[in-house]
């Protein structure tokens, strides 16, 4: 039995993004179209196309960003979007959005 609740409890933080991957002292604004968006947990993300590459940028969970005024809705196929956040360490087409702008309206998602 206490095997069980071990293995349980590894699965969900073994899922989960380590904060430390990402680069706190390169913050970064990127514009573009979103290409892709998902609204799951633990992060949301969208895929944001800017020019010359794709950026998987990772979000909140969903519970923080529709409790801030960022429903799934919002995270249009083919909207605008421009994120602030920080790089990736080691993956160079992705980010962590500590801020995102759609239709004129920034949320905080940290």
């Amino acid at each position: 039995m206490a095997l069980v609740f071990l293995v349980a409890g590894v699965v969900p933080v073994g899922a989960h993004h380590g904060w430390s991957g990402y680069d706190a002292t390169k913050e970064m604004t990127l514009t573009g179209t979103i290409k892709e968006a998902g609204y799951e947990h633990p992060h949301g993300h969208v895929r944001l196309e800017v020019p010359g590459k794709v950026w998987l940028v990772v979000l909140a969970p969903p519970t923080r960003m529709e409790s801030r005024g960022l429903p799934a809705a919002k995270l249009r196929v083919g909207g605008k979007a421009t994120v602030v956040g920080y790089p990736h360490r080691s993956n160079e087409d992705e980010m962590r959005a500590e801020r995102i702008t759609i239709e004129g309206a920034t949320v905080e998602l940290r």
